[in-house]
């Protein structure tokens, strides 16, 4: 089985929520736990599949990655931040250049409201090349205005936009902005 890390998730000005997931190329639980992630369905039994993942089948260490990252938004979608980032560590402790683990982990620390500590897990993603970097600009806009870095908010919903024109959140954020010349 092969992975590749596919950001899929969007984030809300109100209530910061992305997610990454990891695609696994095959079939069995690992797979299974990637479907889960993918469509952000985070019951109870979904996440069961996970841990049996981890436990139950062979996995490459791509593949265990992935279904740590897969595993962690759905505990992420759960609101259950400690466990989330548990898994995204994990996933890092394997694999420390997995850019979408840190983006991620980053989304993670937003929603708790710890815009400062998630900048650098966003820039660290960005610097990996994230698969989505719209996905990791778009987040680091929201962390920036949070922090009160309007000019850079704005700078990272440009590149948002640029790097994926036909996702229109980035656009919606712009609207708010006004640019004036000194």
């Amino acid at each position: 089985m092969k992975a590749t890390v596919l950001a899929a998730a969007v984030i809300g000005l109100t209530s910061s929520s992305a997610t990454a997931s990891i695609l696994t190329i095959g079939s069995g639980l690992a797979r299974s736990c990637f479907e889960a992630a993918e469509d952000r369905s985070a019951t109870f039994q979904n996440v069961q599949v996970c841990n049996r993942a981890l436990v139950e089948e062979s996995l490459t260490r791509e593949d265990r990655v992935a279904t740590h990252v897969n595993r962690g938004i759905l505990r992420l979608v759960n609101r259950e931040f400690q466990g989330a980032e548990a898994d995204f560590d994990r996933a890092l402790a394997m694999d420390p250049s997995e850019p979408d683990a840190w983006l991620n982990k980053a989304v993670s620390r937003l929603r708790q409201g710890d815009s400062a500590a998630a900048l650098p897990m966003i820039s660290r993603a960005i610097e990996l090349k994230t698969r989505r970097p719209a996905l990791a600009f778009y987040t680091r806009a929201i962390a920036n205005e949070d922090r009160g870095d309007v000019r850079a908010a704005y700078a990272d919903f440009v590149r948002a936009r640029q790097l994926e024109p036909k996702w229109d959140l980035p656009a919606r954020e712009l609207t708010r902005f006004q640019v004036r010349q000194r």
